[in-house]
């Protein structure tokens, strides 16, 4: 198979939990990943708001890189911020991503306006993708509801885990959220848990997790109409061998609209997802190597 479904699939989420690496150990690793250029990475750096001024102490003349902006704080600073980066010639604005718990507002669609006002104001250029992460997973229908109506300007954020267990969705509501995207045309992504290809028991903590090849394959199904029992059934697959003939078998049309769905996840390895991708026959080299 083609490393299509593969690719630009993880940001580089560094600075968070649990690997939670300092700022000049996360520069670092991001220069270096930028110099290998593994096809799986979208070489797009994750960064709160509240630590841009980190960051920007910690580069180089020569660093290009582009930037996922966590907006952490709301609105709170938000133009200051915006401000640092396009005044900032080694930063490039690729992302925002906006907790709508942030923001104090009756519905999602009210919250939504209230992110467009901000983003706007601080002087956010429209084409900037911006993922909206609901405030609860009871939100999310309704939120992806509102999201459609006005996809030129939002996307899904969804969270798929954290350092406590009520953080982690279980695969019926993870399942849902996949369905009800790809039936309202919907972009995801995912953050935090997925830390390995394949649904696990992590022992140090007992938390079970969510696989990355598990989402791609659940998404590949919601594409294809499959209804949330099927989905989550999906999700819920520890059999790495299932999950590789599941992807091994879709169609170029269905990889294509799989990744239309879910457009990348963060990982706070940049790694890991590379090694086992080529470990399970996903990803034989690297960029260079396609063909």
């Amino acid at each position: 198979m083609t490393t299509t479904l593969l690719d630009g699939l993880v940001d580089d989420a560094g600075l968070f939990p649990p690997t939670a690496l300092a700022m000049p150990d996360a520069v670092a690793r991001h220069r270096s990943d930028l110099a290998e250029d593994s096809a799986v990475l979208t070489h797009r750096f994750l960064c709160p708001a509240s630590r841009l001024g980190e960051l920007r102490a910690e580069l180089a003349n020569a660093d290009q890189f582009r930037l996922g902006l966590i907006a952490d704080t709301g609105s709170d600073g938000l133009t200051e911020v915006v401000a640092g980066i396009t005044g900032d010639a080694r930063l490039e604005l690729s992302m925002v991503e906006f907790p709508l718990a942030r923001v104090d507002a009756a519905t999602p669609a009210a919250a939504l306006e209230v992110v467009a006002g901000a983003l706007d104001a601080a002087g956010v250029a429209p084409g900037i993708p911006v993922f909206a992460e609901p405030a609860s997973w009871s939100e999310v229908a309704e939120l992806v509801a509102a999201i459609a109506a006005r996809r030129d300007a939002f996307r899904l954020k969804l969270r798929c885990g954290g350092i406590r267990a009520e953080l982690f969705p279980s695969p019926e509501m993870l399942a849902g959220a996949l369905v009800t995207a790809a039936r309202a045309d919907v972009a995801v992504k995912a953050t935090a848990g997925l830390h390995h290809a394949v649904r696990y028991i992590d022992p140090a903590t007992g938390f079970v997790h969510h696989g990355y090849l598990n989402l791609l394959a659940a998404a590949a199904d919601a594409v294809e109409s499959a209804n949330v029992i099927a989905v989550a059934d999906t999700l819920r697959t520890t059999d790495r061998a299932t999950l590789l003939a599941r992807v091994a078998g879709l169609s170029a049309a269905t990889i294509a609209a799989t990744r239309r769905l879910l457009v990348s996840y963060g990982s706070c390895s940049t790694a890991t997802p590379v090694t086992e991708a080529r470990e399970f026959g996903l990803l034989a080299h690297h960029r260079h190597d396609r063909s």
